[in-house]
């Protein structure tokens, strides 16, 4: 049987990779961004049966269009990938409200908004996969990223209590946790310029193997929860960092 999966913050980096991903495994994918342009882009890159679609999702009604028109042509959704996420560095001290609503509005609840929407169906049909990517950030702490950290951190908490719910639904909740990855997220947070280079030149010091991730290692293990053979596996947060964090 062929699944259908929605990868969210599709035309970024890690998504992008995502996408790529799970069309070669044979996946029909809705590669869904804030930006339809460069999601269609990115279904193009990604080959298979891929198509991109426009998503807001820290808007419900945006949410629901987009769910409606990727049933309408790919089929009911079998897989969620919530990979768009959204961060600048800050120091705590320096944040507002406003601040904190955005980073929470993207990076945690528009995750349960496509979980959401998502997963009735998955209930119904008897089988489904919430993959989720949270961050290191959560797991050991960042400087500058407490809001950001916080919101994945939530993410965590809220995979693991969802896959008790459904666990004899035969859906699963996983989640990944990426590190600093080469994409040009990182780019825009730290810079570009000398100062940007020595922040990323820290951060590939501080990681065992001595490199980066690159998208296509969060890639390789979003797809492996998507997978049939990971239908045992449940309320696990995996770690794809290098060594950088070790639980």
């Amino acid at each position: 049987m062929t699944r259908t999966a929605i990868v969210t913050g599709g035309a970024g980096g890690i998504g992008r990779a995502i996408a790529a991903e799970l069309c070669a495994r044979g996946l029909r994918v809705a590669v869904a961004d804030l930006d339809a342009a460069r999601a269609e882009e990115a279904a193009a890159a990604a080959g298979g049966a891929a198509a991109g679609f426009a998503i807001d999702v820290t808007d419900t009604a945006a949410v629901d269009a987009c769910a409606a028109a990727v049933e309408e042509r790919l089929g009911p959704v079998d897989v969620v990938v919530n990979n768009a996420g959204w961060d600048e560095l800050r120091p705590f001290a320096e944040t507002g409200e406003d601040f904190w609503r955005k980073v929470v509005e993207i990076n945690y609840l528009g995750a349960l908004r496509v979980t959401h929407r998502f997963l009735p169906g998955m209930v119904e049909r008897g089988w489904g996969r919430v993959v989720s990517t949270s961050s290191d950030a959560a797991r050991v702490g960042s400087s500058l990223e407490s809001v950001y950290a916080g919101a994945k951190a939530g993410i965590v908490g809220f995979s693991k209590s969802l896959a008790r719910e459904v666990a004899t639904k035969g859906v699963t909740a996983n989640v990944v946790c990426p590190g600093p990855t080469e994409t040009p997220l990182l780019e825009g947070m730290v810079g570009t310029d000398e100062r940007g280079a020595k922040v990323i030149a820290a951060m590939t010091r501080a990681v065992p193997m001595k490199r980066l991730r690159r998208p296509e290692d969060v890639a390789a293990a979003v797809a492996y929860f998507a997978s049939e053979e990971a239908g045992f596996v449940t309320g696990q947060t995996l770690s794809v960092s290098g060594g950088l964090t070790m639980a």
